[in-house]
Protein backbone atom coordinates (compact mmCIF):
# COMPACT_ATOMS: atom_id res chain seq x y z
CA UNK A 1 0.00 0.00 0.00
CA UNK A 2 2.02 2.84 -1.20
CA UNK A 3 -0.49 4.99 -3.16
CA UNK A 4 -1.50 8.38 -0.74
CA UNK A 5 -5.11 7.90 0.16
CA UNK A 6 -7.28 6.89 3.30
CA UNK A 7 -9.71 4.14 3.57
CA UNK A 8 -12.60 4.86 5.49
CA UNK A 9 -13.19 2.14 8.03
CA UNK A 10 -15.39 3.79 10.35
CA UNK A 11 -17.30 7.00 8.76
CA UNK A 12 -19.16 7.83 11.87
CA UNK A 13 -22.73 9.41 12.41
CA UNK A 14 -21.98 12.39 10.17
CA UNK A 15 -18.21 13.02 8.30
CA UNK A 16 -18.02 15.18 5.86
CA UNK A 17 -14.75 17.20 3.59
CA UNK A 18 -15.20 20.63 4.34
CA UNK A 19 -11.96 23.68 4.10
CA UNK A 20 -13.16 27.35 3.59
CA UNK A 21 -16.42 26.85 1.93
CA UNK A 22 -17.94 28.52 -1.54
CA UNK A 23 -18.40 32.36 -0.43
CA UNK A 24 -19.35 34.79 -2.61
CA UNK A 25 -22.06 32.62 -4.21
CA UNK A 26 -25.21 33.35 -2.55
CA UNK A 27 -26.91 35.26 -5.60
CA UNK A 28 -26.49 31.95 -7.46
CA UNK A 29 -28.34 29.85 -4.91
CA UNK A 30 -25.24 28.81 -3.32
CA UNK A 31 -24.25 28.45 0.76
CA UNK A 32 -20.60 29.13 1.38
CA UNK A 33 -20.63 25.76 3.25
CA UNK A 34 -16.96 25.27 4.64
CA UNK A 35 -16.19 24.17 8.51
CA UNK A 36 -18.08 24.90 10.75
CA UNK A 37 -15.09 25.76 13.51
CA UNK A 38 -12.84 27.30 10.93
CA UNK A 39 -10.20 28.03 13.87
CA UNK A 40 -10.01 24.70 14.52
CA UNK A 41 -9.52 23.15 10.82
CA UNK A 42 -6.82 25.73 10.33
CA UNK A 43 -5.17 25.25 13.99
CA UNK A 44 -4.96 21.08 12.62
CA UNK A 45 -4.00 22.10 9.50
CA UNK A 46 -1.05 24.35 10.25
CA UNK A 47 -0.11 21.13 13.06
CA UNK A 48 0.92 18.90 9.78
CA UNK A 49 1.90 21.91 7.70
CA UNK A 50 -1.06 22.14 5.20
CA UNK A 51 -1.77 25.80 4.31
CA UNK A 52 -4.95 26.84 6.36
CA UNK A 53 -7.60 25.95 3.70
CA UNK A 54 -6.51 22.41 2.63
CA UNK A 55 -9.21 20.75 3.11
CA UNK A 56 -10.24 18.20 6.25
CA UNK A 57 -12.61 15.60 7.56
CA UNK A 58 -14.81 17.42 10.01
CA UNK A 59 -16.61 14.80 12.48
CA UNK A 60 -20.06 14.63 14.44
CA UNK A 61 -20.50 13.42 17.86
CA UNK A 62 -18.58 10.21 17.71
CA UNK A 63 -15.58 10.55 15.70
CA UNK A 64 -14.33 8.21 12.64
CA UNK A 65 -11.92 5.62 11.92
CA UNK A 66 -9.50 5.77 8.79
CA UNK A 67 -6.79 3.32 7.55
CA UNK A 68 -3.97 5.61 5.33
CA UNK A 69 -2.37 3.42 2.07
CA UNK A 70 0.72 5.33 2.85
CA UNK A 71 2.57 7.10 5.78
CA UNK A 72 1.19 9.98 6.57
CA UNK A 73 0.98 12.80 9.33
CA UNK A 74 -2.33 13.58 11.01
CA UNK A 75 -3.78 16.53 13.76
CA UNK A 76 -6.60 16.06 15.46
CA UNK A 77 -8.32 18.69 16.93
CA UNK A 78 -11.67 21.14 17.60
CA UNK A 79 -13.75 18.44 19.93
CA UNK A 80 -11.40 16.31 22.62
CA UNK A 81 -11.80 12.98 21.93
CA UNK A 82 -9.59 10.30 22.31
CA UNK A 83 -7.13 8.91 19.57
CA UNK A 84 -5.75 5.71 19.35
CA UNK A 85 -3.20 4.17 16.25
CA UNK A 86 -3.67 0.30 16.00
CA UNK A 87 -5.34 0.40 19.46
CA UNK A 88 -2.94 2.59 20.74
CA UNK A 89 -3.69 5.59 22.96
CA UNK A 90 -2.19 8.78 20.73
CA UNK A 91 -2.15 12.55 20.56
CA UNK A 92 -4.76 14.50 20.29
CA UNK A 93 -3.90 18.67 19.24
CA UNK A 94 -0.57 17.23 18.03
CA UNK A 95 1.46 15.85 15.22
CA UNK A 96 1.14 12.38 14.60
CA UNK A 97 2.83 9.77 12.70
CA UNK A 98 0.50 7.12 11.36
CA UNK A 99 2.46 4.25 9.36
CA UNK A 100 0.45 2.79 6.15
CA UNK A 101 -2.21 0.34 6.81
CA UNK A 102 -2.33 1.66 10.70
CA UNK A 103 -5.86 2.25 11.78
CA UNK A 104 -6.47 5.52 13.07
CA UNK A 105 -9.56 6.05 15.38
CA UNK A 106 -10.88 9.24 16.27
CA UNK A 107 -13.33 8.23 19.25
CA UNK A 108 -16.51 10.45 20.53
CA UNK A 109 -16.39 13.42 21.33
CA UNK A 110 -15.53 13.60 25.66
CA UNK A 111 -17.27 17.60 25.28
CA UNK A 112 -18.49 19.54 22.21
CA UNK A 113 -18.96 18.39 18.66
CA UNK A 114 -17.48 18.52 15.62
CA UNK A 115 -13.93 17.12 15.90
CA UNK A 116 -11.34 17.69 12.45
CA UNK A 117 -8.65 15.71 11.16
CA UNK A 118 -6.05 17.34 9.00
CA UNK A 119 -3.52 14.72 7.19
CA UNK A 120 -0.43 16.00 5.82
CA UNK A 121 -0.91 16.65 1.94
CA UNK A 122 -5.05 17.46 2.77
CA UNK A 123 -7.90 15.95 1.54
CA UNK A 124 -8.07 16.20 -2.35
CA UNK A 125 -11.68 15.71 -3.55
CA UNK A 126 -12.30 17.25 -6.72
CA UNK A 127 -13.89 20.27 -5.93
CA UNK A 128 -17.23 21.87 -7.20
CA UNK A 129 -17.25 26.18 -7.77
CA UNK A 130 -13.62 26.12 -6.07
CA UNK A 131 -14.05 24.26 -3.27
CA UNK A 132 -13.79 20.64 -2.21
CA UNK A 133 -16.22 21.18 1.08
CA UNK A 134 -19.59 18.88 1.43
CA UNK A 135 -22.50 21.26 1.35
CA UNK A 136 -25.89 19.46 3.18
CA UNK A 137 -27.97 22.06 2.02
CA UNK A 138 -27.33 22.26 -1.82
CA UNK A 139 -25.56 18.66 -2.36
CA UNK A 140 -22.58 20.32 -3.86
CA UNK A 141 -19.27 18.34 -3.04
CA UNK A 142 -18.36 15.39 -1.97
CA UNK A 143 -21.37 12.86 -0.35
CA UNK A 144 -20.65 12.64 3.42
CA UNK A 145 -18.27 9.74 3.96
CA UNK A 146 -19.48 6.05 4.29
CA UNK A 147 -18.25 3.09 5.33
CA UNK A 148 -15.31 1.49 2.71
CA UNK A 149 -14.82 5.14 0.83
CA UNK A 150 -11.04 6.02 -0.31
CA UNK A 151 -10.40 9.69 0.07
CA UNK A 152 -7.51 11.08 -2.43
CA UNK A 153 -4.48 13.29 -0.49
CA UNK A 154 -2.53 15.31 -2.22
CA UNK A 155 1.30 15.47 -1.64
CA UNK A 156 2.78 15.77 1.60
CA UNK A 157 3.41 19.64 2.53
CA UNK A 158 7.61 20.75 2.16
CA UNK A 159 10.05 21.25 5.19
CA UNK A 160 8.09 23.81 7.65
CA UNK A 161 8.64 25.06 10.87
CA UNK A 162 7.03 22.18 13.02
CA UNK A 163 4.05 23.14 15.75
CA UNK A 164 4.73 20.55 17.79
CA UNK A 165 1.15 21.47 19.61
CA UNK A 166 -0.97 24.42 20.21
CA UNK A 167 -3.66 25.93 22.75
CA UNK A 168 -7.17 25.16 21.42
CA UNK A 169 -10.10 26.94 23.23
CA UNK A 170 -12.28 24.37 25.40
CA UNK A 171 -15.95 24.05 23.83
CA UNK A 172 -18.56 26.43 25.66
CA UNK A 173 -19.95 25.53 28.93
CA UNK A 174 -21.77 28.28 28.11
CA UNK A 175 -22.41 29.76 24.33
CA UNK A 176 -22.57 33.62 24.68
CA UNK A 177 -23.62 35.17 21.02
CA UNK A 178 -23.17 38.67 20.42
CA UNK A 179 -26.17 39.97 18.27
CA UNK A 180 -26.88 42.85 16.77
CA UNK A 181 -30.75 43.94 15.98
CA UNK A 182 -31.99 42.31 12.65
CA UNK A 183 -33.80 44.00 9.64
CA UNK A 184 -36.90 42.27 10.69
CA UNK A 185 -36.58 43.24 14.30
CA UNK A 186 -39.50 45.42 14.37
CA UNK A 187 -42.06 42.59 13.63
CA UNK A 188 -41.23 41.07 17.07
CA UNK A 189 -42.93 42.58 20.21
CA UNK A 190 -41.16 45.22 22.54
CA UNK A 191 -41.59 41.72 25.48
CA UNK A 192 -40.36 39.31 22.76
CA UNK A 193 -36.67 41.45 21.93
CA UNK A 194 -36.88 41.62 25.92
CA UNK A 195 -37.21 38.43 26.23
CA UNK A 196 -34.48 37.69 23.45
CA UNK A 197 -31.03 39.26 24.89
CA UNK A 198 -31.87 38.81 28.46
CA UNK A 199 -33.26 35.13 28.68
CA UNK A 200 -31.80 31.95 28.28
CA UNK A 201 -32.09 29.48 26.30
CA UNK A 202 -30.28 25.81 25.94
CA UNK A 203 -28.98 24.07 22.33
CA UNK A 204 -31.61 22.04 20.81
CA UNK A 205 -30.67 18.60 19.68
CA UNK A 206 -32.02 19.29 16.28
CA UNK A 207 -29.46 21.65 15.62
CA UNK A 208 -26.67 21.04 12.10
CA UNK A 209 -24.87 22.07 9.47
CA UNK A 210 -27.16 24.51 8.64
CA UNK A 211 -28.54 25.97 11.72
CA UNK A 212 -28.11 26.32 15.76
CA UNK A 213 -31.61 25.49 17.44
CA UNK A 214 -32.56 26.73 20.32
CA UNK A 215 -35.51 25.76 23.15
CA UNK A 216 -36.60 28.35 25.33
CA UNK A 217 -39.61 30.58 25.25
CA UNK A 218 -41.01 31.82 22.42
CA UNK A 219 -40.37 34.84 20.73
CA UNK A 220 -44.30 36.45 20.12
CA UNK A 221 -44.92 38.93 17.07
CA UNK A 222 -45.94 42.18 17.10
CA UNK A 223 -46.84 41.99 13.18
CA UNK A 224 -48.02 38.75 11.69
CA UNK A 225 -48.22 37.52 8.22
CA UNK A 226 -46.09 36.17 5.76
CA UNK A 227 -43.11 37.70 4.75
CA UNK A 228 -42.00 37.97 1.18
CA UNK A 229 -38.57 35.90 0.95
CA UNK A 230 -35.03 38.16 1.08
CA UNK A 231 -31.50 37.48 1.51
CA UNK A 232 -30.09 35.70 4.10
CA UNK A 233 -26.30 36.36 5.90
CA UNK A 234 -24.60 33.80 8.20
CA UNK A 235 -25.30 34.27 11.50
CA UNK A 236 -28.58 35.54 10.74
CA UNK A 237 -31.17 34.57 13.66
CA UNK A 238 -34.37 33.38 11.62
CA UNK A 239 -37.72 32.98 14.05
CA UNK A 240 -40.08 30.18 12.43
CA UNK A 241 -44.05 30.38 13.37
CA UNK A 242 -43.46 28.44 16.94
CA UNK A 243 -40.96 31.62 18.43
CA UNK A 244 -37.71 29.48 18.46
CA UNK A 245 -34.74 31.45 17.20
CA UNK A 246 -32.87 29.30 14.43
CA UNK A 247 -28.83 30.51 14.30
CA UNK A 248 -27.72 30.42 10.23
CA UNK A 249 -24.36 28.42 10.62
CA UNK A 250 -22.58 27.68 7.34
CA UNK A 251 -24.67 25.61 5.20
CA UNK A 252 -27.79 28.18 5.88
CA UNK A 253 -29.83 28.56 2.88
CA UNK A 254 -29.41 31.72 0.96
CA UNK A 255 -32.84 33.04 0.92
CA UNK A 256 -35.76 32.99 3.28
CA UNK A 257 -39.22 33.74 4.52
CA UNK A 258 -39.07 33.71 8.29
CA UNK A 259 -38.05 37.27 10.04
CA UNK A 260 -34.70 37.66 11.38
CA UNK A 261 -34.71 39.22 14.30
CA UNK A 262 -31.01 39.19 14.79
CA UNK A 263 -27.72 38.54 13.04
CA UNK A 264 -24.68 36.91 15.66
CA UNK A 265 -21.16 37.81 15.29
CA UNK A 266 -19.02 36.29 13.28
CA UNK A 267 -16.57 36.05 15.14
CA UNK A 268 -19.03 33.74 18.07
CA UNK A 269 -20.02 30.96 15.79
CA UNK A 270 -17.03 28.62 15.92
CA UNK A 271 -18.26 28.22 19.46
CA UNK A 272 -21.43 27.32 18.28
CA UNK A 273 -20.38 24.75 16.07
CA UNK A 274 -18.77 23.10 19.26
CA UNK A 275 -21.92 23.83 21.20
CA UNK A 276 -23.52 20.32 22.34
CA UNK A 277 -27.62 20.13 23.05
CA UNK A 278 -28.20 21.23 26.34
CA UNK A 279 -25.63 23.92 26.33
CA UNK A 280 -26.99 26.99 28.11
CA UNK A 281 -27.34 29.79 25.29
CA UNK A 282 -27.64 33.68 25.97
CA UNK A 283 -27.72 36.43 23.20
CA UNK A 284 -26.15 39.62 24.49
CA UNK A 285 -27.29 42.78 22.91
CA UNK A 286 -24.46 44.79 21.17
CA UNK A 287 -24.44 47.94 18.61
CA UNK A 288 -23.65 47.52 15.06
CA UNK A 289 -19.94 48.60 13.51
Amino acid sequence: MTDRALAVVRAGVLTTVQDRGRPGHAHLGVPRSGALDRPAAALVNRLVGNAAGAAVLETTLDGCALRPRAAVTVAVGGAPCPVTVDGRPAAWGAPLEVPAGALLDVGAAVRGVRTYVAVGGGVVVEPVLGSRSTDLLSGLGPPPLSDGAVLPLGDPPGPYARVDAAPQPAPPAELVLRVTPGPRADWFTPEALATFTSRAFRVSAASNRIGLRVEGPALGRARMGELASEGMVLGAVQVPPAGRPVVFLADHPTTGGYPVVGVVRAADLPAAAQAAPGTPVRFTAVRRR
